[in-house]
């Protein structure tokens, strides 16, 4: 019995996600709390760098996933609120979850990622 071509990424992009996975749930539960006591405060230029910083590392490893064109960076002249960078981070863990599911699973022997050689 044939079996369907997995599709594959290279290894870059999966030592990236392993990097940049944990930082991007941590954030997230970040902007979660602040988001609770004070969902309209807006984001201040330091912030701003540091979030669109690991966003940038998500969209190299994104970059030809079907997703990608519903991943925006934050727009450092919009000012953003803490409720708007919840829903943004939530876009990309599920981006990040999607491209996991995509890419690692089992080979029938043992579940390992699926990589272009």
């Amino acid at each position: 019995m044939k079996t369907k071509p997995q599709k594959q990424t290279s290894s870059e992009n999966v030592e990236l996600y392993e990097i940049i996975i944990p930082l991007l749930r941590a954030m997230r539960s970040e902007f979660q709390e602040l988001s609770k006591k004070k969902p309209e405060a807006v984001l201040n230029k330091s912030k701003m760098k540091i979030v669109n910083r690991l966003l940038e590392s998500c969209r190299k490893i994104l970059a030809s996933e079907a997703s990608f064109d519903y991943l925006d960076l934050i727009d450092e002249d919009d000012v953003p609120q803490n409720s708007d960078v919840v829903l943004m981070l939530s876009q990309y863990v599920a981006a990040m979850s999607q491209f996991h599911s995509t890419y690692y699973g089992s080979d029938g022997e043992k579940y390992r990622w699926f990589i272009d050689k």
